[in-house]
């Protein structure tokens, strides 16, 4: 199928935006809708950020899904990035699945995140997290930056501290738990945890 046939998929969502946000999470694009347990971001059952996200709150994997179920719990995952200040947006806003797939390596980015937009709603954020490489990628072109390493940050010449983060897919090959310890270091470094 040539590129120019190939459907350009928006963003559903709005990005999430606590009123004292202090750090913006960004992944690349949500996966299609067909992936989705949940009509918000990380909505695949199998993706470890809201088990990481649980493990790192509330020390417990499991502590951000539904009792008794596979689902995750929206009202719950809103309550904790509302208290916390974490905000949630992706680094594409128009995207080509060039293999019909949610994988970073066949995403095509059309458009990115007006990323500068979007801080403008968050007058305490001072920093930014991608979820994987292809994000840090976008992030590091948007803000004329280096790609930091994975675990390591660098700052924008207007002071905007830049993460790169492991990827919360689990077809990254690294536990939850060493995910989390990556992820712990970042919301320490924010003050909010």
């Amino acid at each position: 199928m040539e590129e120019n046939n190939i459907e350009i998929e928006s963003h559903p969502w709005e990005p999430f935006v606590p009123a004292n946000a202090r750090v913006l999470v960004m992944g690349t694009f949500p996966p299609q809708p067909k992936r989705w347990a949940m009509d918000f971001y990380y909505p695949n059952r199998t993706n470890d950020f809201w088990p990481m996200m649980g493990l790192i709150f509330f020390g417990d994997r499991e502590a951000l899904r539904l009792p008794g179920t596979k689902d995750f719990d929206v009202v719950a995952i809103k309550r904790l990035l509302n208290e916390k200040g974490i905000a949630l947006n992706d680094t594409g806003r128009r995207v080509r699945r060039l293999m019909g797939n949610a994988s970073d390596k066949f995403l095509e980015i059309v458009e990115p995140v007006p990323l500068y937009d979007v801080l403008a709603l968050m007058p305490l954020c001072k920093a930014v997290a991608t979820t994987g490489e292809k994000a840090a990628g976008v992030i590091a072109e948007i803000t004329s930056t280096p790609l930091p390493k994975m675990g390591e940050h660098v700052i924008a010449t207007d002071g905007l501290d830049i993460w790169r983060m492991p990827s919360t897919s689990r077809a990254f090959p690294m536990k939850l738990e060493a995910k989390a310890e990556y992820y712990a270091r970042l919301f320490r470094s924010v003050g909010i945890l």
